[in-house]
């Protein structure tokens, strides 16, 4: 970890004492509990699934905020438009939860999840600790993002057993070759590339073409029903790179920017879906 990632770990930590002093993990996972319960059952809404059996493979971000361009739509309710990347066709929705440096909430979650029923919801965050899977289990995601950057191999295994456990799928990111060795540790439903990078934030699309191979070769020894799919996520701006990453074996596309930077970025993802398919 170094630069903006190094920093907002730092800060994550910090955000997670004032958490666990307010409500403990003990307490929160009671209440976990119940709300498992009261679903009844572990089965939530598989992006897995939802993305591999989607002509697009849209994962459409909701993101008001980055910490290298600033606020890119800072009134936009979430209320309105993850609704809209439903109706525009979106495989699965991912929310950003951290507050100080993508002007996140995960409140955002528990208000959107009942208008949108049946749309997968990824918790978008810097997950370092079982009390975030929990907390997002608590407010209705149905995956989680564990970034390999921002953890040890051990770490990252553990958090994904635990999101297991909870009935949450797991989205693990990487950005560099070096770090698909974490999939020694634990095997994910989702593997991504990030085309940004978290050090210096600066972005290329080309990056998922240069590494897909090696994730492909990286995963080539199971079987096909536990292999994980593969996702390409930031830089992408256009229909025609979607196609050209699906022909390099990835089926999810996460894309935010490109659509919250428009004024209405349901309408936007609706308009590039209806191109990419």
């Amino acid at each position: 970890m170094k630069d903006v990632l190094e920093e907002i770990v730092a800060n994550k930590r910090v955000e997670l004492a004032i958490a666990q002093n307010e409500m403990s993990l003990d307490y929160l996972k009671e209440l976990t509990e119940k709300k498992i319960a009261q679903d009844g059952s572990l089965k939530l809404r598989s992006m897995k699934q939802s993305l591999a059996g989607s002509a697009s493979g849209i994962i459409a971000e909701f993101k008001r905020k980055s910490p290298s361009k600033g606020w890119i739509h800072a009134d936009a309710e979430v209320t309105d438009v993850v609704p809209k990347y439903a109706e525009g066709g979106a495989s699965a929705a991912s929310i950003l939860t951290d507050k100080k440096y993508f002007g996140g909430d995960i409140e955002f979650i528990r208000q959107v999840r009942d208008k949108v029923p049946q749309l997968p919801i990824l918790r978008k965050e810097f997950i370092i600790d079982p009390y975030q899977l929990y907390e997002a289990r608590l407010v209705g995601a149905d995956a989680v993002l564990l970034i390999a950057a921002d953890l040890y191999p051990q770490q990252y295994a553990d958090l994904l057993a635990t999101a297991h456990s909870l009935g949450l799928e797991v989205l693990l990111e990487v950005h560099d070759p070096a770090e698909l060795s974490y999939l020694e540790a634990a095997i994910p439903d989702m593997l991504g590339v990030n085309n940004r990078s978290l050090g210096t934030f600066h972005t290329d699309v080309q990056h998922s073409f240069d590494i897909a191979k090696e994730m492909q070769q990286a995963v080539a020894h199971l079987a096909e029903s536990e292999r994980p799919l593969l996702v390409s996520e930031s830089g992408i701006s256009n229909p025609a790179i979607v196609s050209e990453l699906r022909k390099a074996g990835f089926r999810g596309f996460l894309i935010g920017e490109c659509f919250m930077k428009e004024p209405n970025p349901g309408q936007a993802l609706a308009k590039f879906v209806n191109e990419c398919i």
